[in-house]
């Protein structure tokens, strides 16, 4: 009888524990990644930028399809690689953005809007320069 009660106490607490531990579910992480940091690493390889934006694009595409969130530095990756495509309209958006999600960042943002705008103005100084020079 005594075998009896503990198989049932045993069963019951399996039971029970199971209950206990099936209803606490692991977290939802605070941040999606997908693959972004790949895309980090291949852009510091000197790899292919046009490759990786369309990695980026898709990979925000799904993290705004699940409802996700994107980390820290995602569009600010992404604004990096549209300046060195010399989109910087795209470039502005993206750092931009990230601004916006991520307030910390925005003197870093702005540092790096202000580097890209002295670039492009350096860059037609340059070519009026030479444009003058040809005359």
């Amino acid at each position: 009888m005594l075998k009896l009660v503990t198989l049932r106490k045993a069963a019951f607490m399996s039971a029970a524990g199971s209950l206990l531990l099936g209803g606490c579910a692991a977290p939802k992480p605070l941040y999606q990644w997908e693959g972004y940091q790949t895309q980090v690493y291949e852009y510091f390889k000197g790899e292919s930028k046009e490759a990786q934006v369309i990695a980026l694009e898709s990979g925000l595409q799904k993290i705004q399809a699940t409802g996700g969130t994107v980390p820290p530095g995602y569009h600010a990756q992404l604004g990096m690689l549209y300046l060195g495509l010399g989109k910087d309209d795209q470039m502005a958006k993206q750092f931009q953005t990230e601004k916006t999600l991520f307030p910390e960042s925005a003197q870093y943002m702005d540092f790096l809007l202000k580097n890209a705008s002295r670039g492009s103005n350096a860059s037609a100084a340059t070519g009026n320069t030479t444009k003058g020079s040809q005359q």
